[in-house]
């Protein structure tokens, strides 16, 4: 949901909306960066290591193949081919040389890139752990360097493509993977489904969303990206507070048994994640040319809501139609639910 909250608003800008009139969406879209990212590779890095005891280090590349590596290349090419047939109609410009982006520059084709992150980091991680056998701690004093790594570079503007985003957030798996333990253990269930915990965290969530939006605000023109490269220890601390505010929040969901429609939509994160900017595009099209509705607010809604729905849709069209090699090459029986982990 965060994901959607993100494309849908930066569709309807690049589409030439104004939207000075609805500030507050833009702050909460610059909230989000604070710790949605690094969330997710949090969340990735707390399985990493009972994925690879179960499968071992050449099952586990060949899962990650077929299951992130296979509908990142698919859904992205499917993507960049709409956008060329529609070319009068999207935001994005492609020409047949984009495809090549999906290879060494995944930032140039949206959201695709974290999948091809993701990939790179976790089999990173996997053969390093396999061939050094280091301990956790090490890990994440070796993500710690890369990520300093990918700061320096960034502020000297040098690009280093799909190396980046494995030295900017190979720091997070490790964090996970520290945790993983803690955070999976069935017997710690009611301390991190602690209300207190939640209250504890509360105030200093909510400062350091303050200072990172008050912070990033004058730098509009480099997508408020001064907190996160120009103070990375800072944003480190913020991300990680975010990560642990929304980990400990959703425990606490769990345990008061609410809002169960989040699991459905979790359960099918990876095909949401994948077709989402396809189904966000053409409703924006629709709605503004064809209904002529232009309200900011109507459109950011009933986008994040059909980019929620309508991809959960085509996934469950595909299983009916025995396709979900659209999705995954994962044997048939092995696949029930796509988690991107």
């Amino acid at each position: 949901m965060l994901v959607l909250y993100r494309h849908v608003f930066e569709g309807i800008k690049n589409a030439g909306f104004d939207i000075q009139e609805y500030i507050d969406i833009e702050y909460a879209n610059i909230l989000f960066f604070s710790f949605r990212m690094p969330l997710f590779f949090i969340i990735s890095g707390m399985f990493v290591m009972a994925s690879l005891a179960k499968r071992g280090t050449t099952s586990f590349v060949e899962t990650k193949a077929r299951t992130i590596l296979y509908p990142y290349f698919l859904w992205g090419a499917m993507q960049i081919s709409i956008q060329l047939l529609l070319k009068g109609y999207v935001n994005a410009d492609r020409t047949a040389f984009s495809y090549l982006y999906l290879l060494y520059s995944p930032r140039l084709v949206e959201q695709f890139w974290y999948l091809y992150a993701l990939f790179n980091v976790s089999v990173l991680y996997v053969l390093v752990s396999h061939l050094f056998k280091p301990k956790k701690f090490i890990q994440f004093l070796l993500g710690c360097v890369m990520f300093a790594v990918s700061v320096y570079v960034y502020q000297q503007k040098i690009n280093l493509y799909f190396l980046g985003d494995i030295l900017h957030y190979y720091i997070f798996l490790a964090i996970g993977d520290l945790i993983g333990s803690f955070v999976t253990n069935k017997n710690n269930i009611n301390k991190l489904s602690s209300f207190r915990w939640l209250l504890l965290l509360l105030i200093p969530f909510v400062a350091s969303q303050y200072y990172y939006l008050v912070t990033n605000i004058p730098y509009v023109a480099r997508n408020y990206d001064f907190v996160e490269y120009y103070d990375p220890v800072r944003f480190i601390f913020i991300a990680l507070l975010g990560a642990f505010f929304i980990i400990i929040l959703s425990f606490n969901l769990q345990r008061l048994n609410k809002l169960r429609w989040l699991h459905v939509l979790g359960s099918h994160s990876l095909y949401i994640y994948v077709s989402h900017v396809m189904v966000l595009a053409g409703t924006r099209i629709f709605m503004t040319r064809v209904l002529n509705i232009t309200n900011v607010p109507v459109l950011l809604i009933t986008g994040i809501i059909l980019g929620l729905i309508v991809p959960v849709f085509i996934y469950k069209m595909a299983v009916k139609l025995n396709m979900k090699w659209l999705f995954s090459l994962e044997a048939q029986k092995k696949v029930q639910h796509s988690k991107m982990v």
